[in-house]
């Protein structure tokens, strides 16, 4: 992961990149679409960066440890 720990909020329960790159993190689980992830409609969201392409974006969804 590309993203720095100092830069992932203490809310977020799951960080998630999609098919372009981008990272997210997501106060909810969130719901997969097409090319990616989106909230579910509850809880907190925020964009944290881009990074290159995964080969599959669907692998790309992670619970933080601590929360």
């Amino acid at each position: 992961m590309d993203i720095e720990p100092e830069s992932i909020p203490t809310w977020a329960h799951w960080l998630a990149q999609d098919e372009d790159g981008t990272w997210w993190a997501y106060e909810a689980e969130p719901n997969q679409q097409h090319n990616g992830w989106y909230e579910n409609e509850v809880g907190r969201i925020l964009r944290l960066g881009s990074a290159d392409p995964p080969a599959d974006w669907r692998s790309m969804l992670i619970r933080q440890p601590n929360n």
